[in-house]
This record gives structure tokens, C-alpha cells and sequence, in this order.
């Protein structure tokens, strides 16, 4: 009789082959290919349980649905992303590229929980502890509620979880953390999910709310197996930029809250600190009108946030003019260019376009279209725009201006901020659009391009 051959299978995407190899041969992770009776566990025949009463299904419409229990963690921003605070027994993973601020966050989260009467262990496994109490000194982050290990075996962070029996454990990061019983090294997909997996237990077991920071990749995923983010119940990215003091934080999962929310911080010297009320970020101070800004309302979740935009025109000495392009798409700018070219009549193939945004921040959704037509035109036209008007808009390759989403929080933002004069799909064309900012300043309402 011919024998049958051992499956192996890969525990990032199920591809599967008859022997065994390093490297999965679909996704091509390291490590993840496992013999298949190994990882599934299941035996040729298994026994039908017995099912008492009391865990027998029952129609959906007999269960009664539990209320959860937020408590605040005392920064605004971060319960905002979260739902509403942190949920006890939940497992909560915080993602960020290095030195984006997530240990500077969390150990802020842990003194003021540790402030409010709840015992916190933070354990380090990347730094030690004399590293995080000088940062602690440095950002204020310091109570005698907040306990701090070292540990980078996940025995002994269970043994420090049975002796502090705290309120909150933060772990800093779980690809640092390793288990002797289990082979691999620390961060290899075996080694990440046998930590995470022990970690998430012991919070459903103990109601214990748990934050695991976690590592990304070069292309910006979470480092090890796609596992993790199905095991934690609220995964949470931490966004910024190394010569930006802006951060934020979205929200990529959460069983208990929306998804769509963004929280925003800015990195000083004396730590991370949360902005209720960014609307002042992304706006110069400038008293004076002047060509070439003009002010959109983006969305960032579900908040709208005011953002200045700027365009610079000038003489080209070169044979190819120059497109440079700091916040905004540069894709999308060259299709403004042609179409301002070609639908428009303004001349630009032959000029300098430079095209950035205040404060850092970046904007990807086509609703800025409509402000960075209006910016580059008036900057090119030298026609100054006003304080009061706010464009959003998506343009299209005909010129014409689309409607965009959640039109009544943009103009409810822009009328909050002061805002008087809003240009949006109703100028029908980016044409219009420009004779309506002309308009409004006083320049002609009709536009002749030169």
C-alpha cells in the first residue's frame, strides 16, 4: 500500500505542500510552513459532547446583550479612538513605526491610570528599567501605582502578573517577548503567536485590559502573523512623521467602538500631548491675504479638520519645469495641471508649480481637488484669496466639480471656524470655482487668462 505523504501548510495563507520548506512558497513569509497535523490538532474522529442546558444554542432573540463597561484612561484622543476607554479583559494592539511615540503614549496612559486608583505593570522588554524611568522623569510620568519589569521570557511576565495583580498590563513590545517551550526565535511567527496568545488568555480569564505594542515592517504591516490582529480585540495604528512634531492615531479594528475615528497628538520635548482642537494646526497665522492658499475641510474619520493649502507659481529657467509636491498627491496635481491647462486656458507648461500643505499633514481623498485647483490658479493669476473661503470639491478630467461625502460636517466645521464663503460642487466647473474666488476678492468677477 502506498503511503500517504505529510501535508505541510502555511500558517499565514493555508498554502500547502508535500515536504517541508523555509520559505512559504504564496506569500513568502520564513518559518510559517508547519506540518498540518501539527498545527490543526485534530484527531480522525472526534466524540459529539455532551451539551448541558446552559450551553445549548438558543434563538439569538432569548439572549440578552451585556453592556460594556468603558473606564476613561484620562487622555481624551486616546478614548476617542477606543470607543469611549478601555473595555476590562480587552486586548488592544498599538502598531507605529520606530520612534513614532508609542512607549512615550502608553506611559502616559499608565500614570494616569495609575492616578486614578488603578494598579498598572508596564513590562519592558525592549529597554530597561532605568531607560523608562528617565523618560517618566522627562515626561511626568511617575506614581507609585505604576509598576515596571524587564522581562523578555513570557514565563516570568506571567509570574510578575501573578505577583503586582494589576488593573492594567502594558507590554513594550510582544515581538520582544519569547517562550522557552516553543521554538524560534524572539518575533518569528511561532514565537508571536504563542505570546499573544497566552497574554490575550490571561486577560479573558482575569478581566485584565491588556495594550501589546506591536512592530511593523518595512512596508508598513504589523511584524508576524496575521494571526495577531484577529486574536486582539482593538488593533490601533500610531501615524506620524520623524520631522513632524503630528501624530495620530486611527483606530484599524475595534470590537467596541467605530473604526472611523482618529486621534491627534503633537511630540514635544516634555512628551506626547493630546489637541482636542487641531483646527489651528494646519493654517497659517498670516493677517493678510495672500495669492496661491486656499483652506479645504478634510475628513479624518469622522472629524473634519480645516487644512491650508498652498501653491507657488514661477518663471521655469529649465526645458522641464518643476513639480514639487509636499502633503498632497503629486499624481493628482499633475491631473489638476492639465486640467487647468486644458479646461481652464491657464498656461502652465512652462512655469515652476510648487504645492504643499501647512503643518505637515497629508492629504489623500480627491474631496482637496477643488483647493489645490483654486490655490495653484490664484497663485499663477496672482489673485489674493480671502480668509473667508473654504473649497472642497473633486474635480474630474472635464473640469467639473463632484460632490463630495459628508458635505453637512464640512460645512458645519467651515461656519464654526468662521468661514463665509463656501465653494463647493455648486460652481458646477473649476472654472466657475475661480470666477467665484475672483469674485470674492474683488478682482472681476469674469476671468480672462492670459
Amino acid at each position: 500500500m502506498a503511503r500517504n505523504p505529510t501535508n505541510f501548510r502555511c500558517t499565514e495563507c493555508g498554502w500547502s505542500t508535500i515536504k517541508w520548506v523555509g520559505r512559504c512558497g504564496e506569500c513568502q513569509e520564513w518559518g510559517t510552513v508547519v506540518d498540518a497535523s501539527e498545527q490543526l490538532g485534530i484527531s480522525r474522529s472526534v466524540p459529539a459532547m455532551q451539551l448541558t442546558e446552559s450551553r445549548a444554542a438558543r434563538p439569538i432573540t432569548e439572549h440578552v446583550a451585556a453592556d460594556v463597561a468603558f473606564w476613561p484612561s484620562g487622555i481624551g484622543e486616546f478614548d476617542r479612538v477606543l470607543g469611549g476607554g478601555i473595555v476590562p479583559g480587552a486586548a488592544i494592539l498599538l502598531s507605529g513605526e520606530p520612534g513614532v511615540g508609542k512607549s512615550t503614549l502608553l506611559l502616559d496612559v499608565a500614570a494616569k491610570a495609575a492616578a486614578s486608583g488603578r494598579r498598572v505593570l508596564y513590562v519592558s522588554a525592549e529597554e530597561s528599567v532605568s531607560q523608562v524611568r528617565m523618560r517618566a522623569e522627562r515626561t511626568g510620568s511617575l506614581h507609585p501605582e505604576l509598576y515596571m519589569a524587564a522581562e523578555t521570557d513570557l514565563a516570568a511576565v506571567l509570574g510578575q502578573i501573578d505577583a503586582v495583580t494589576p488593573q492594567l498590563l502594558i507590554v513594550d513590545s510582544v515581538q520582544t517577548v519569547s517562550n522557552s517551550l516553543t521554538d524560534g526565535l524572539p518575533g518569528q511567527p511561532s514565537q508571536v503567536r504563542e505570546v499573544a496568545s497566552t497574554l490575550i488568555r490571561v486577560a479573558k480569564d482575569r478581566n485584565l485590559p491588556t495594550i501589546l505594542v506591536g512592530h511593523v515592517t518595512k512596508d508598513g504591516q504589523i511584524a508576524g502573523p496575521r494571526l495577531l490582529e484577529h486574536l486582539v480585540d482593538v488593533v490601533c495604528q500610531f501615524e506620524g512623521d520623524r520631522q513632524s512634531t503630528l501624530r495620530f492615531v486611527r483606530a484599524l479594528k475595534n470590537r467596541f467602538g467605530p473604526t472611523d475615528e482618529v486621534g491627534c497628538f503633537v511630540m514635544i520635548e516634555a512628551g506626547i500631548h493630546e489637541v482636542p482642537d487641531p483646527s489651528g494646526l494646519f493654517r497659517s497665522r498670516l493677517r493678510n491675504s495672500v495669492s496661491g492658499t486656499c483652506t479645504t475641510v478634510s475628513m479624518e474619520g469622522r472629524r473634519a479638520l480645516p487644512v491650508e493649502i498652498q501653491a507657488l507659481v514661477v518663471s521655469s529657467s529649465t526645458p522641464n519645469p518643476r513639480r514639487v509636491t509636499n502633503g498632497v498627491d503629486p499624481s493628482r496635481v499633475a491631473m489638476l495641471l492639465a486640467v487647468l491647462e486644458r479646461r481652464v486656458g491657464l498656461k502652465l507648461s512652462d512655469r515652476d508649480v510648487y504645492v504643499s500643505t501647512v503643518g505637515g499633514v497629508r492629504l489623500s481623498e480627491p474631496e482637496a481637488d477643488l483647493a489645490i485647483g483654486i490655490a495653484i490658479a490664484t497663485a499663477a493669476l496672482d489673485v489674493a484669496v480671502p480668509h473667508d473661503v473654504v473649497a472642497f470639491g473633486e474635480v474630474s478630467l472635464a473640469g467639473e466639480i463632484r460632490e463630495v461625502g459628508f458635505l453637512r460636517q464640512r460645512g458645519n466645521e467651515a461656519v464654526r471656524l468662521g468661514f463665509t464663503r463656501i465653494v463647493d460642487h455648486s460652481a458646477t466647473t473649476l472654472r466657475g470655482a475661480i470666477d467665484t474666488v475672483q469674485a470674492a476678492a474683488e478682482l472681476g468677477a469674469e476671468f480672462r487668462p492670459a
